[in-house]
């Protein structure tokens, strides 16, 4: 009934001609009472009275029979909702808020959306596969488990070129009627801890190596000393002292590693002494000079009228120079000439240089000279008493001073090392304090 009803009210919204009729109909019985009351006081006179009532109520009646504009009927008076765009939008926020990588799929393996340092790590448009640049089975094979219905599934994967990194990918559905049909793909980098992993174990296997020689060394000296040279004096002095220098290398070896791991723990906090350079170095070439003197290398010092003042700990820069200059005097012996140089560095920051005229060093091994147990040549290394510690102990000193070291060589030119400091208005305002006190 209320369907025929609101059925019959929308046909009068569309004929107002229709409308007047049925309003017309509804009142003739008023129209013909009327009619017979006007017949009826004709009689008496006033017709005209009479008559302006009627065509008042006839008037009234087809005022209210058509309406000024078309009633308002429901698809009109609600407006639609809006297109459906928030899940969209939603799931651009939610990937835009990861500290990772992360692509969104279709159920097709179609990038349909990437954040920020996805598009970094892999220049994947929205709209092209991802197999276009992902191209490992293990990736594909997990994300058509997961595409099928399958649970959330993680995998790791390599990339060789244009240099080797290691990935751990993770999937899983996205599904709901008001988001739709997706897979997120979250991208994980492992290639900083595997090389982490792979320093931890060749430091390792590095320095069990470094101390297996002198022990075995002196093991073997001790059991001959207990037997067949047990009365032979000259054999036993000879014996001591290869085991002594044995025991000094170990020696040295520890105390390298023990260093080393003492700055590796403090590596992140700065220091806060202010340090004069040019007497450092110039306290470091008087004591070095015997050595120097030995090897036949002359040290020329070039240092600044003033002071060359930088925030460090003493005691740790004198070690990084100690290692420069006493590296250059033994590695760089066939070149006869040592120069250090300290420039106050008045727009890049003080500068210590090192710079010897010895045989050089290849291309190859300059990326790599500040590594653990990292040895040009072992023999020699072992010759001058090396530990091939000391230039990975100069790196993380650095670090923790906020210096940088550069360094340049060709073959048979020689090798210059450089320690940039920053300037003192990179520094804190406490820093600063004490730069200028």
């Amino acid at each position: 009934m209320a369907e025929a009803g609101s059925a019959h009210a929308d046909d009068r919204a569309q004929s107002p001609a229709r409308h007047v009729v049925e309003r017309l109909g509804d009142a003739r019985w008023l129209i013909v009472s009327l009619a017979a009351a006007i017949g009826l006081l004709y009689l008496f006179g006033l017709v005209g009275f009479l008559g302006g009532v009627l065509a008042f109520a006839v008037t009234t009646v087809l005022i209210g029979a058509i309406p000024l504009s078309a009633p308002p009927t429901r698809s009109t008076a609600i407006a639609p909702p809006p297109p459906a765009t928030w899940p969209e939008t939603s799931l651009k926020l939610f990937a835009e808020a990861l500290p990772d990588p992360c692509f969104v799929l279709d159920r097709r393996g179609i990038v349909r959306y990437a954040n920020a340092d996805a598009s970094a790590a892999f220049p994947i448009k929205p709209g092209d596969p991802l197999t276009f640049r992902l191209r490992a089975p293990e990736v594909t094979a997990a994300f058509d488990r997961v595409a099928k219905g399958g649970g959330p599934e993680r995998v790791e994967f390599s990339e060789r070129v244009p240099t080797e990194r290691w990935f751990a990918a993770w999937f899983a559905g996205l599904e709901s009627p008001a988001i739709g049909d997706f897979v997120v793909m979250i991208l994980d980098d492992l290639s900083e801890r595997r090389r982490i992993d792979r320093i931890r174990v060749d430091f390792v296997a590095n320095a069990s190596h470094e101390l297996r020689t002198p022990l075995a060394s002196l093991a073997g000296f001790i059991e001959t000393l207990q037997g067949s040279a047990r009365d032979d004096p000259d054999a036993r002095d000879r014996f001591l002292a290869i085991m002594h220098d044995q025991a000094t290398r170990m020696s040295r070896l520890i105390n390298d590693l023990l260093s080393l791991s003492r700055i590796e723990l403090k590596v992140h906090v700065r220091p806060s002494d202010s340090v004069d350079l040019a007497p450092i170095v110039s306290h470091l070439t008087d004591s070095l000079e015997p050595l120097a003197r030995e090897l036949g290398v002359t040290i020329d010092t070039i240092l600044p009228d003033g002071e060359v003042v930088v925030v460090g700990d003493r005691d740790e820069l004198i070690q990084v120079f100690e290692n420069l200059i006493e590296n250059a005097i033994k590695y760089g012996q066939s070149g006869k000439r040592v120069v250090v140089t300290v420039d106050p560095g008045l727009e890049t920051g003080p500068v210590v240089s090192v710079r010897d005229y010895g045989p050089g060093i290849a291309e190859e091994h300059l990326p790599r000279l500040t590594e653990r147990f990292y040895r040009i040549d072992v023999e020699e290394s072992r010759q001058h008493r090396g530990t091939g510690l000391g230039l990975a102990i100069v790196k993380h000193i650095l670090a923790r001073h906020g210096a940088r070291m550069a360094i340049e060589s060709r073959p048979g030119e020689g090798a210059l090392f450089s320690v940039t400091f920053p300037q003192a208005d990179s520094l804190t305002d406490v820093e600063k304090i004490e730069y200028y006190q």
